[in-house]
């Protein structure tokens, strides 16, 4: 892995001093899991989940402060009409977090969980991938800095989502950097294009992975080139969560693209995330296959804005709910077997 000066060296450091799972709350938890008044495995991944909510908490599993961040970004590629809506929808979509009127904020109210969204630069979108880099490195590292900074407020479950107009282009292209193949093994319907706006993102995509092709072997820089500001964030999220010891669901395809930069860095870096369901985007499926990752919910949404994490969350907190509510054997009086 190439060195491209200090503010990406920082980032690497910190991906260093990342923390492991505590296995002794893990432990714990499981032994407690044997005991509920159930057969041994019977709920399956909800089981599963409570010890790897308690191994990243290191305490006994909890959710009482969950989070959903949306991270918002415009994108100079969509100059190219590599999407069915225009840039302006952006701006327009974070008012309508604001006012309460998007799914996701139905999603939030379902689930009691708290949203918080920002906006990256709406007004100056960053570079056009086909062209030039999205960012510089300064900028890249600052913004994965501002995600960084997401958890204050020191929430216990952090999901993560996005909203940007031509986001889906800029996650092709950097999984495609990340896993290899071409724009067409990559891209998808997105906002819904037909297939002339298929083909065009695809060829989009292309352009971008040959114009950056000499510097796309460092996942930062393959970033900071192909990437965008929510992306940038995205990833600073999950690894202050990761220093924090904040368990994370991310969401869709362009969430899941941001956090390939940090696996490719390190394979174990993820090892905090759930991935909340697979997407209708045929990217995403193959991003989570190449990582190993298996999602809890296949629902063929594409909408982002973190709705897939969201609904994840509501399974998360059932399983914390049958781990820390449901009586043993020993207190409900039960039979063990024999």
């Amino acid at each position: 892995m190439s060195t491209t000066g200090l503010p990406f060296d920082d980032i690497r450091a910190l991906v260093r001093q990342m923390p492991g799972p505590d296995t002794g709350a893990r432990h714990e938890a499981r032994h407690r899991q044997e005991r509920l008044t159930k057969p041994s495995g019977s709920l399956g991944r909800l089981e599963e989940i409570a010890e790897w909510l308690a191994a990243w908490q290191g305490r006994a599993p909890a959710v009482t402060r969950p989070v959903v961040a949306v991270f918002a970004g415009n994108h100079g590629v969509a100059r190219q009409g590599v999407s069915a809506f225009p840039a302006e929808v952006t701006a327009q979509m974070v008012a309508n977090f604001a006012a309460g009127g998007a799914a996701i904020n139905q999603i939030c109210a379902a689930y009691d969980l708290g949203l918080k969204v920002f906006e990256l630069g709406l007004d100056v979108p960053t570079g056009d991938i086909s062209t030039q880099a999205a960012m510089d490195e300064k900028e890249c590292a600052a913004t994965v800095a501002f995600g960084m900074e997401s958890l204050v407020g020191e929430p216990d479950l952090l999901c993560l989502g996005e909203m940007g107009i031509a986001n889906t282009t800029i996650a092709a292209a950097l999984c495609a950097a990340i896993f290899g193949g071409t724009g067409a093994d990559w891209v998808g319907a997105g906002t819904g294009v037909d297939a002339a706006g298929l083909a065009l993102k695809a060829a989009v995509v292309d352009r971008a992975l040959a114009l950056h092709r000499d510097h796309l072997g460092d996942p930062l820089e393959a970033l900071r080139r192909l990437g965008g500001r929510e992306l940038a964030a995205m990833a600073g999220a999950i690894l202050a969560a990761r220093l924090q010891r904040v368990p994370v669901i991310v969401d869709g395809y362009v969430a899941t693209a941001a956090a390939a930069v940090l696996w490719k860095l390190d394979p174990t870096s993820l090892d905090h995330c759930l991935f909340g369901h697979v997407s209708a985007e045929p990217g995403h499926m193959r991003a989570l296959q190449a990582m190993g990752k298996v999602p809890l919910l296949a629902l063929g949404m594409r909408l982002g804005e973190g709705t897939g994490a969201a609904l994840a969350a509501g399974i998360v907190k059932a399983a914390v709910a049958c781990h820390s509510g449901m009586a043993t054997f020993e207190t409900a009086g039960v039979s063990d077997r024999s």
